[in-house]
């Protein structure tokens, strides 16, 4: 932690830390700093596969966010019945996928809070504890769908930006959802960030039938996770 201040001609701001004293021009002092660009990408990911990978890069490139944060969720509750791995081989199939992902990190927030996963408590805690951040909420046109029965939704539209993914070959975004939960104007800021992505007719779902049947699905996933489903048996039974 440190201090800072104007200095006498105030054309510069010092800032004093345990280590070091740094000065800079007054226009970039920090209330003129951009914002960091962060987008959360929150589910189950149970496994993770090659669609989140492909979605959370089209958000960062299209919106030219800093950073996608993946946020495995405790409890989903649209999802009751799951999640079906657990934590630690969900969290890992993560750490395997994203080794090579560029600019994407794993957040734990939600898991080490427990309990059902509601996004305008983890959007309160992380916005508290980064006011220098600007948030967007990936999600697909099925979650836009299912957006104004989250809780808090208008809350969730204040505190971050819905980036919402048209995904080629299926049904497009009903931005209408959200017309009774934010202005015409940060409605229409919304819609004009619309994601593209291209056709990737991949789910968790589907993977975890296809292990449970003995299908393929392999090519799915990254063949790192691959390889740790099979060592670890994960989703032999079809409860799916």
């Amino acid at each position: 932690m440190g201090t800072g201040g104007w200095g006498k001609n105030s054309l510069w701001y010092i800032v004093i830390t345990q280590k070091h004293t740094v000065s800079f021009p007054k226009s970039l002092a920090p209330n003129s700093y951009p914002l960091m660009r962060i987008g959360l990408f929150g589910g189950s990911f149970d496994p993770v596969h090659r669609a989140h990978l492909v979605l959370a890069e089209c958000c960062r490139s299209q919106a030219e966010l800093d950073q996608v944060w993946f946020l495995p969720t405790a409890h989903q509750p649209f999802k009751p019945g799951g999640p079906f791995a657990s934590n630690a081989d969900r969290l890992a199939m993560l750490k395997l996928a994203l080794a090579d992902q560029a600019g994407c990190e794993i957040r734990t927030d939600e898991i080490d809070r427990g309990g059902m996963s509601y996004t305008v408590d983890t959007l309160t805690h992380l916005t508290e504890s980064n006011p220098d951040t600007e948030w967007f909420l990936l999600m697909g046109a099925d979650s836009l769908a299912d957006f104004p029965f989250w809780r808090r939704p208008a809350d969730i539209c204040r505190l971050a930006t819905p980036l919402v993914v048209n995904r080629a070959g299926e049904p497009a975004p009903n931005f209408g959802h959200l017309s009774e939960i934010v202005s015409p104007s940060r409605l229409a800021q919304i819609e004009s960030l619309e994601v593209k992505m291209p056709p990737m007719a991949i789910s968790s779902t589907s993977i975890r039938e296809a292990i449970a049947l003995g299908k393929e699905w392999q090519s799915q996933v990254p063949h790192a996770v691959a390889e740790y489903i099979d060592e670890h048996g994960l989703y032999q039974t079809a409860s799916y």
